[in-house]
């Protein structure tokens, strides 16, 4: 694996990448150049976000967010190492899939279209998808996020990162990831390495669904590793105790290179 000291951090649905600032600051510390990139359509400050839909929004699919980071991608000096939660998740796997990275870094990561989630993803996720919604936005509610992101968290904590972290969202984005042939992954060609991250209390995916995705990969000189954090939520970027999490990552980015070859 060529090293590289060049990072992206790319966010999920539901928040935007004001969700990456304390990371950014602290990969910084650690001598990282860090790029925080917002979706199409979810550049902003949150709370502006959900008093004013931004105009794009609706217009965003799977593939815009994928090709977005490319085009970032190719911008750049040297190949990044790339880092997603939840939807981005599965946007690291593409990217790593298109020899776009030299690493990737999942995070409680969504599953491609070739990998059938387990009801209680879909019962929790339903509500974005909803066909019957057309192409209106979706805004969670707070006792959505309460239940999805922000299940271990109390009462006060899950309101603080409500009003800092909720943005609304493209249903499009979701419902591209279940119907178009560019979600799958194609889990049989060889990679550049791979860390799956998961909480053991995600509410909406699940360690169980992570270490499915991760036994699909079948390349035997590949890296693909796999970590659970004990007592963390599909909030496991920004709850209490995320350093921990941001720590893990250096150090495997830090010693996953001698290991390749």
């Amino acid at each position: 694996m060529k090293q590289s000291k060049t990072i992206v951090f790319i966010h999920g649905l539901f928040v935007n990448n004001k969700s990456w600032a304390a990371w950014k600051t602290y990969f910084e510390a650690q001598g990282y150049t860090v790029h925080t990139p917002a979706n199409p359509g979810h550049d902003g400050v949150p709370s502006d976000l959900r008093a004013n839909i931004h105009p794009d929004l609706t217009k965003t699919g799977f593939e815009d967010v994928v090709m977005n980071i490319v085009k970032l991608i190719d911008t750049l000096p040297e190949k990044p190492i790339v880092v997603g939660h939840s939807l981005a998740g599965l946007v690291v796997l593409k990217l790593i899939e298109m020899g776009k990275a030299v690493a990737g870094i999942n995070i409680d990561g969504a599953p491609p279209k070739n990998v059938l989630a387990p009801f209680s993803t879909i019962k929790i996720v339903y509500p974005v998808v909803d066909f019957f919604k057309g192409q209106s936005p979706f805004l969670g509610s707070r006792n959505w996020y309460k239940r999805a992101f922000f299940n271990n968290m109390s009462e006060a904590e899950a309101a603080v990162a409500y009003e800092e972290a909720a943005v609304p969202e493209s249903r499009k984005i979701a419902r591209e990831t279940l119907l178009k042939s560019f979600a799958n992954v194609d889990f049989s060609k060889p990679h550049q390495p791979l860390l799956f991250i998961t909480g053991e209390q995600d509410n909406i995916f699940s360690p169980a669904l992570t270490k499915k995705i991760t036994s699909r990969y079948k390349d035997k000189n590949s890296i693909v590793d796999y970590k659970e954090f004990k007592g963390r939520s599909h909030y496991i970027a920004g709850q209490k105790g995320w350093e921990e999490v941001a720590d893990y990552v250096i150090n495997w980015i830090e010693n996953v290179g001698k290991r390749v070859g």
